[in-house]
């Protein structure tokens, strides 16, 4: 037998928190002393205490426990459970991650405002590009995981639906986003994947778009090195750039991302071409 602050720390919990299970009957001691009140455990008992912990941490309340733990859930129902839950804060980290490394890179574009170089921009005409293509639909651009989450796996698929057809990549793959709103105030975009395929052939049911991305008489373009989720960087210096040079991004923009090194895994060596439409500013 234990005593409460020994098993309260076998089990990694509060003995204040082994009172309460005791005080709504989720987890009685095994013996109470008459005189003294002293409560003690079995070490049989740690393996109700994990379930109860385990269900916590699922979100159960503690009545939504009892309910379980009276209702004898299986080992492995509790199993599974809690590789779904894993799962959930898993992708919750992930979201929170991404959403870290754009607050920092925020910053750090907070700290560069007043003197920031344009001087890498770089005027170009864009010549029509056949592109074989899948698409898929984001919240907004106020949500990049969702942009992230619902483009990367378009790559992998469609390499695999032109590999299938035989339908050859001719050039850096590219990425482009066109707004798609359901109604008043929505701001849900479409994702785009594409790779150049030239004058390939291809079948009629390959499982893809084919597509051809119009000329672009004048854009704006710049290097953006690193990952995506600072692309905004590289964005306002374009921006700054379409400004001080008297011209006007062309409505609705047509934005085009030009990966032209993108090492597996290695985000901070990606190496992306931006391209934005322009056209001259009408003068006042």
């Amino acid at each position: 037998m234990f005593s409460i602050g020994e098993f309260a720390g076998l089990g990694r919990v509060s003995v204040r928190m082994l009172r309460h299970y005791d005080a709504i009957g989720l987890l009685r001691p095994a013996h109470v002393d008459p005189h003294s009140g002293y409560r003690s455990y079995s070490a049989d008992q740690l393996r109700l205490l994990n379930r109860v912990t385990a269900l916590k941490d699922l979100g159960f309340s503690l009545q939504q426990v009892q309910t379980l733990i009276d209702e004898k859930v299986g080992t492995s129902e509790l199993w599974g459970m809690l590789r779904l839950r894993r799962a959930e804060l898993e992708a919750q980290m992930a979201q929170d991650t991404a959403r870290l490394a754009q607050v920092d890179a925020r910053l750090r574009m907070i700290e560069s405002e007043g003197h920031m170089d344009t001087g890498d921009v770089v005027l170009k005409k864009i010549p029509a590009l056949r592109v074989a293509m899948l698409g898929a639909t984001a919240t907004s651009y106020d949500h990049p995981t969702s942009i992230t989450e619902n483009l990367t796996p378009l790559y992998p698929r469609l390499m695999e639906l032109m590999e299938k057809h035989r339908v050859p990549m001719v050039a850096a793959p590219i990425a482009y986003y066109l707004p798609a709103p359901t109604g008043p105030g929505d701001e849900t975009i479409t994702v785009h994947a594409a790779f150049p395929i030239g004058d390939a052939e291809v079948p009629e049911e390959a499982g893809f778009e084919v597509v051809t991305l119009p000329e672009v008489p004048e854009a704006a373009t710049a290097l953006h090195h690193g990952s995506m989720s600072e692309a905004f960087r590289t964005g306002q210096k374009i921006a700054n750039w379409i400004d001080d040079n008297g011209y006007r991004a062309v409505e609705p923009g047509f934005a085009v991302e030009v990966y032209l090194e993108c090492p597996p895994g290695d985000f901070d060596k990606w190496v992306t071409e931006m391209q934005v439409p322009i056209r001259t500013a009408p003068e006042n």
